[in-house]
């Protein structure tokens, strides 16, 4: 799509807002229903072209896209009118007679930027609570999800016409040709360079952003851990879509005294839940791309290979691999993994561990087993992050009714339930004062009666 395309489905966007046509709430059910059919209608679509674009299983692909993205739909269905009503708040005597409260207003046409690692998930979602919000929206789904992006596309363009919300395909100049528009909010989620770039280009219109980027996570566990149980959380967190995932454990941070005990746990679990041969595994994913491939080929030392590290050029696999002996000067712990390597590190105390993860920038995640409160405390309060998960990985981001988002290079802005709707409303504060009477305090000429009546109403 070039440019001038682009500059001509906005005017369109523009002027259909104008119209005020999204604003009624009926109006945004409505379109939110039809959309919630069409998910549903093409859910066998949906999980061929996952297939095809990741190599996601059918049970994963509706527990970790297909699902979640239903389940927001139906927490917004269910919540928005209350959500979208005006909120009374008190009014300070000063301004008595006067009733005060706070306005919901829509942003107006709003970008939304999706990555392909949760192709349908991360979409949709935003696009959720970005109608549910009363905007219009252009969607630009990664060229690297071509499959999901053609059926995301047909569902789209079935539900809406591209004057409330259109789908932009392609690739570098399309991203590139969007982001020199002017939009009235920005929602991105993906690398921290590109969300760098996105932050630049919205800087020119003083455009509000909401970044989702990511970070290597920290899985920390200590000597009071569940060892199997947690190592069986790890290992489903770890390899889920093969460690393309972005709350995903980056790495393991372990009490030096139960690192050995810890990587034999894991190590059985990954022949548990992948089998011997995990190459072979209908259920096992792919890397999504050869250059994202090779580059993890080169992430992987085989000198500290404990399990895995095989992998199959023609089908984009590798299989789940754990390294331990990892220092920070290793390869694999220069970036984000993004990938199904975990490196084990180990600590001589939790001081040690609070003090390596807050010495990187603040991850989107952290995630800590342990079965002593006290450290569980210590740990909540001494580090910095996203959101995360006492004794299990990733399922903090599966619910609408907790925000979802990052601190510092993680990102900034959350969503999910409420916070999504809030994500894509300003909140307008309005005072609705009364003609009925007009208190003469503030007015000029001022003395000393009005300078004791101000004391008495402002302290």
């Amino acid at each position: 799509m070039t440019e001038a395309e682009i500059q001509n489905i906005l005017e369109k966007q523009h002027k259909f807002f104008q119209t005020g046509q999204t604003l009624p709430v009926a109006y945004r059910i409505e379109q939110l229903q039809k959309l919630k059919d069409s998910i549903i209608r093409h859910e066998p679509d949906l999980n061929l072209a996952l297939k095809a674009d990741l190599g996601k299983s059918e049970t994963e692909s509706y527990m970790c896209e297909i699902g979640l993205t239903l389940s927001e739909l139906s927490w917004m269905l269910k919540h928005i009118k209350k959500l979208t009503k005006e909120t009374v708040v008190p009014t300070p005597l000063a301004q008595f007679a006067a009733k005060s409260f706070r306005s919901p207003s829509p942003y107006g046409n709003v970008l939304i930027m999706s990555p392909w690692n949760y192709p349908v998930l991360l979409t949709l979602e935003p696009l959720i609570d970005a109608l549910a919000a009363g905007n219009t929206a252009v969607v630009k789904p990664s060229a690297y999800a071509p499959s999901t992006s053609r059926v995301m596309q047909e569902i789209i363009e079935e539900c809406f016409s591209d004057e409330y919300v259109a789908v932009v395909t392609g690739g570098r100049a399309e991203n590139q040709a969007l982001l020199n528009q002017r939009f009235d909010k920005i929602f991105f989620t993906g690398g921290k360079t590109v969300g760098r770039e996105v932050l630049r280009h919205a800087a020119e219109y003083l455009t509000p952003v909401t970044l989702e980027l990511g970070g290597k996570s920290p899985c920390i566990v200590d000597s009071t851990a569940k060892i199997p149980l947690a190592a069986r959380r790890i290992v489903f967190g770890k390899y889920l879509n093969c460690g393309q995932t972005c709350v995903a454990p980056d790495y393991i941070l372990c009490d030096k005294a139960i690192r050995d005990q810890l990587t034999d746990a894991i190590k059985s679990e990954i022949r548990r839940q992948f089998g011997k041969h995990p190459l072979e595994n209908p259920n096992y994913g792919k890397i999504i791309n050869r250059k994202h491939f090779q580059r993890l080929q080169g992430l992987i030392d085989s000198s500290k290979v404990v399990i895995g590290g095989q992998s199959d050029a023609k089908i984009l696999r590798i299989a789940p691999t754990v390294m331990k002996n990892v220092t920070w000067e290793d390869a694999v712990m220069g970036e984000e993994i993004f990938g199904p390597i975990l490196p084990i590190l180990t600590y001589e105390s939790l001081d040690d561990a609070i003090q390596t993860v807050e010495s990187h920038p603040h991850p989107l995640a952290l995630y800590f087993f342990s079965e002593d409160k006290a450290a569980q405390k210590k740990v909540l309060d001494h580090c910095h992050f996203g959101g995360g998960c006492i004794n299990d990985t990733i399922i903090h981001l599966a619910t609408s009714a907790m925000p979802f988002g990052g601190i510092g290079e993680s990102g900034m802005g959350g969503y999910h339930g409420k916070a999504g709707f809030d994500e894509f409303t300003h909140y307008r504060s309005i005072v609705d004062k009364k003609t009925w009477m007009d208190l003469p305090v503030r007015y000029q000429r001022y003395n000393k009666f009005k300078r004791k009546m101000l004391r008495m109403f402002l302290k």
